[in-house]
């Protein structure tokens, strides 16, 4: 039986890639559904399929979240894992299908939940910005807020797995500027686009707002090299989380689900202290307790290289 996954949004549920990626259930906010309803279809998914992974934003409202919190503590259960993801709204739309593709496999659910920090890590979140100045997620110079005020401006921004905000000059390349831009780029790592791309094989997928530019993927994909390029609809939540609607959300993400299963196999497994549960890193998913010694703590996993994951 797969692990559920659930989510609090039904955009951050992507179309699956193959037919036998499972969906994911929507925990909908207190003004949509009444608790006790709420109450009963967290139980009915416990009963069905033993454990859920619950995936939510860090932007989401108080109420909501509280709500999450409530269920799980009128349940008395420990079988429902809430992971609060700090990532843009499409980077978690990403890793919510993996999470997904992963259900399938022969993993636990502690294993499946605390994956989530791991794939995080491999996703390449950002955006195209016609503005900066409500950006309040990247870091942001002020010569990068005076440069807001200019007409046709527009600015690339990468908020995961580490900041970088460039400024796209009116050739349509990019010059950098900012926080994080240009460092560490290496060679083959989208360094002709100013923002430093993954060093391995990953496809785009692309949100449009309602900002006009073929920037993302006329340069932006072909410098870091990806092998692949989808379009979607932009998350409702993005333009609040970016601060203009006039925008263009990407993130970049290892789509072969054999690669994703390679690289959560990979990572030794442990036994949380707290709750029993079998995990990989270093925090258990479903109680967040930190491994207990250094020595229990699994090693870094080997870097993923440029065309051969």
């Amino acid at each position: 039986m797969p692990t559920a996954i659930a989510v609090t949004s039904a955009d951050l549920v992507l179309p699956p890639t193959d037919q036998q990626t499972p969906t994911a259930a929507l925990l909908q906010a207190p003004d949509a559904q009444p608790l006790e309803a709420a109450l009963v279809d967290m139980n009915v998914m416990l009963e069905r399929y033993g454990y859920v992974v619950a995936v939510y934003p860090a932007s989401i409202a108080t109420a909501h979240e509280r709500r999450l919190h409530t269920i799980r503590s009128m349940l008395e259960t420990d079988r429902l894992a809430l992971l609060k993801l700090d990532l843009p709204p499409l980077g978690i739309a990403v890793l919510v299908r993996q999470l997904r593709q992963l259900s399938i496999c022969d993993f636990s659910a502690g294993v499946v939940a605390s994956a989530a920090r791991l794939l995080s890590h491999y996703i390449y979140a950002g955006a195209l910005l016609n503005s900066v100045t409500k950006l309040d997620r990247v870091p942001v110079s002020l010569k990068s807020h005076a440069k807001s005020w200019m007409p046709g401006s527009q600015f690339g921004v990468l908020a995961n797995p580490e900041p970088q905000l460039i400024k796209i000059s009116s050739s349509g390349t990019g010059a950098a500027s900012g926080v994080g831009a240009g460092a560490g780029v290496a060679a083959g790592s989208g360094a002709g686009a100013g923002l430093s791309g993954p060093g391995f094989a990953t496809q785009l997928l692309v949100g449009k707002g309602t900002l006009v530019s073929d920037w993302v993927t006329a340069t932006l994909a072909p410098a870091w090299q990806v092998s692949g390029v989808q379009e979607t609809g932009l998350p409702a939540d993005s333009p609040r989380w970016w601060g203009t609607a006039k925008m263009i959300e990407f993130a970049a993400f290892l789509p072969d689900i054999s690669v994703l299963y390679q690289l959560v196999a990979s990572v030794r497994r442990e036994k949380c202290h707290w709750c029993g549960i079998e995990l990989i890193g270093d925090r258990c998913g479903f109680c967040s307790a930190p491994l207990t010694a250094p020595e229990n703590q699994s090693r870094a996993v080997g870097v993923l290289n440029q065309g051969s994951p």
